[in-house]
């Protein structure tokens, strides 16, 4: 092939891959900020356009091209692999730009299996505090006596000189009980999901009237207040969190149950890796909740309208973490940020 012929074939995609590099190459914050009006080469065709032009670099050269064509195309070359094959960010940089944009993106890609989880979840929970509270005897039939007292003592207003959640520990060493009460939750809301989903809709529902159960019996006998100044400042990443540990389970077991046009194996496996993902969101908001529940919610000097103002502001934050976490982000941009 001719020279011109061969400029004249690829000269569109040239211009294409040099205004990308022009407007979206040179700048990650500007790229950003400008994604949503860009109608130019769209973000994920640059890979390939870039080996394409690696191909026909080579192909110039061989055929022994004028060096405007080759140069020209030497320089497309240099800026894309700069771009493309960039030292990768320090591993901490690129955990903390999962967390904040790839974890929430993640969880608004599964909204469908999000809301299912939390239907599952709240509606025995709220369903079984308002029936305790109706017939409070009902408390009876989840609980036997002794957990019931357990129940009572740790939540006795009549006794403010106590932490309030627990009978003894240290803030420490409750911090790493906790921890391990609550990624355990987490884990097997999650693994159950390989039941074919069964198994994760059957701890949902478990966990929502067992915690709506507790709830609704303290405040049937005049505890709540007690109860509802501990669990306030840990309750938003706590139970968001098994909430998304629920969806990532449901996710694993329509893969499994109904893969589409992939083999069964392939869709378990994309579904154990977006779950995967989704966990290590999850172990962070319960890392995070541990922390809030042994060193903050035990506290019972603190008044409650401090507890519940701190409340209500962590269920704001957690909120708009997966609301608008990542929606600025370029596609991809923290993909391996695992």
């Amino acid at each position: 092939m001719k020279q011109d012929a061969f400029v004249r074939r690829h000269q569109d995609e040239w211009d294409e891959l040099e205004t990308w590099l022009d407007a979206r190459g040179d700048s990650p914050r500007r790229a950003r900020a400008s994604r949503r009006g860009w109608t130019g080469l769209p973000d994920h065709e640059v890979p390939a356009r870039y080996r394409r032009l690696c191909q026909q670099l080579a192909l110039a050269r061989r055929r022994g091209y004028s060096p405007v064509v080759t140069e020209r195309l030497q320089s497309l070359m240099r800026r894309g692999h700069d771009l493309l094959y960039r030292t990768p960010a320090p591993h901490w940089r690129r955990a903390a730009e999962f967390l904040l944009a790839g974890f929430p993106r993640l969880v608004r890609e599964e909204r469908g299996c999000m809301l299912a989880a939390a239907a599952l979840f709240w509606l025995p929970l709220l369903a079984t505090f308002i029936a305790i509270q109706w017939r409070p005897e009902l408390a009876g039939a989840l609980f036997d006596p002794g957990q019931l007292a357990q129940f009572e003592s740790m939540y006795d207003p009549a006794d403010p000189s106590r932490r309030l959640g627990r009978d003894s520990g240290t803030d420490v060493a409750m911090f790493g009980h906790y921890i391990w009460n609550n990624i355990s939750i987490g884990f097997r809301t999650f693994a159950s999901g390989l039941l074919a989903g069964v198994g994760t809709i059957l701890v949902l529902i478990f966990n929502g009237v067992i915690i709506g159960g507790v709830a609704g019996h303290l405040q049937a006998i005049g505890h709540g207040d007690p109860f509802w100044r501990f669990v306030a400042g840990h309750s938003a990443p706590e139970l968001t969190a098994i909430v998304i540990s629920g969806g990532a389970g449901l996710r694993l077991g329509l893969n499994l149950i109904a893969p589409g046009q992939r083999r069964r194996i392939d869709a378990l496996v994309d579904g154990g890796r977006r779950g995967a993902l989704l966990c290590l969101g999850v172990l962070a908001m319960l890392v995070f909740a541990a922390f809030v529940e042994a060193f903050w919610s035990s506290i019972g000097s603190i008044p409650a309208v401090i507890k519940y103002a701190v409340g209500a502001l962590l269920w704001a934050l957690v909120g708009a973490w997966l609301w608008h976490g990542g929606r600025g982000a370029l596609p991809g941009e923290d993909a391996d940020a695992h």
